[in-house]
This record gives structure tokens, C-alpha cells and sequence, in this order.
């Protein structure tokens, strides 16, 4: 009986040091909001980007977010501003901030050329398996949904170049005309 109930003890403590090993590492949205500060000048207050140079953070998939601060410090993904900024990032730092900017609620994107939205919306089927149905991504495939256009155009042909490097995206991007690019992209923009 005392075996039991010692056994019972031993799990039940063992069950809340794994919990609250969950809980202590856990992300911070309030410092990830005062870290933000720093990611404000490109990508605009609460990571909503005016300038289609600058993806829209706000919204963005946590596990996307912290996917791609990692490979800009470690060199993995290639830009040199970014990899400045992610290179003074701790792990914990990057958790945090990619939890505030998931924590936020997106706009409705702003559509580039209604023709071509119109034409792209049959061809974006081949990306909801990945990106989500609503394109509001998924783990770590990033949301397309409401993003610049010219910005989702520019990542498309960097893919398709290879210039940024990804499976599945660069073989997904490899028979995509320059027509094709133009049309998705205005499609999931205004999403």
C-alpha cells in the first residue's frame, strides 16, 4: 500500500516539474512587445508594415516567426540587416517576440489588381495544403493571407531562382510563369 502511494507521490511530483518546466520557459508577450521596438523602423508599429519592401509581421505564425529568426542568425536565411538584428537575439528573445506578433489580430490585406486577383484565385489550390485553407499558415509555414502583394511576388521569384532557398517552395515555385507569380500574388494580398 505504502509502495502505492509512494509511487503516486513520485508521479504526481514528476508530472509538475514537467509542467512547470513548460510554463517557465514560456514565452513573454509583454517583452516581446518592448523587444518589437527594435523591428518598428521596417516592419511598422505591431509588425503591420506599410511598405511592401517589409513583410506584415502581426498575425504571423509564432512557430514561423522564430523559424526564420533563427536562420537569419545563423546565417541559414540570407539578408544582412536581419541577420544583424537576429544576431544580438537570444532564444528567448526570439520566443517572445515571435509570440507578440502572433498574438496580434491582422487587417484584411489590401488587393493589388482585381484582373489578376481574380485569375490567381484558381491557381493558389496547390497552397492551402501547407499554408492553410484561409491561408492563415500553419506551425511553420508562414500566413499569406493579407500580406503585400508585391512582397509575396518578390519571395515567389526569389523561391523559383532559388535565391532563397526552401523545400518545397523552390521545386512548388519551379513552373510558375512570371504571369502566374503576379496573379497569386494579387489574389493572396487582398485575402
Amino acid at each position: 500500500m505504502k509502495l502505492i502511494q509512494l509511487n503516486k507521490q513520485i508521479t504526481l511530483m514528476l508530472t509538475s516539474l514537467f509542467i512547470f518546466s513548460q510554463y517557465a520557459n514560456a514565452a513573454d508577450i509583454k517583452a516581446g512587445k518592448e523587444a518589437s521596438t527594435q523591428c518598428e523602423g521596417c516592419h511598422g508599429i505591431n509588425g503591420d508594415s506599410q511598405s511592401s519592401l517589409f513583410p506584415k509581421l502581426v498575425g504571423q505564425k509564432g512557430l514561423y516567426l522564430e523559424a526564420q529568426l533563427k536562420k537569419f542568425k545563423s546565417g541559414a536565411r540570407s539578408n544582412s540587416m536581419m541577420k544583424g538584428v537576429a544576431s544580438n537575439l537570444t532564444k528567448q528573445n526570439i520566443e517572445n517576440v515571435a509570440a507578440f506578433y502572433a498574438s496580434l489580430t491582422s487587417k484584411k490585406g489590401v488587393a493589388g489588381d482585381s484582373t489578376l486577383a481574380k485569375k490567381g484565385e484558381a491557381k493558389v489550390a496547390m497552397c492551402q495544403g501547407c499554408h492553410g485553407s484561409s491561408f492563415e499558415g500553419r506551425g511553420v509555414m508562414p500566413k499569406l493571407a493579407g500580406q503585400h502583394p508585391d512582397y509575396i511576388k518578390k519571395q515567389l521569384v526569389n523561391f523559383k531562382s532559388k535565391a532563397r532557398k526552401g523545400e518545397p517552395m523552390n521545386s512548388m515555385t519551379s513552373s510558375l510563369s512570371e504571369e502566374d507569380i503576379n496573379e497569386i500574388s494579387a489574389y493572396l494580398g487582398g485575402l
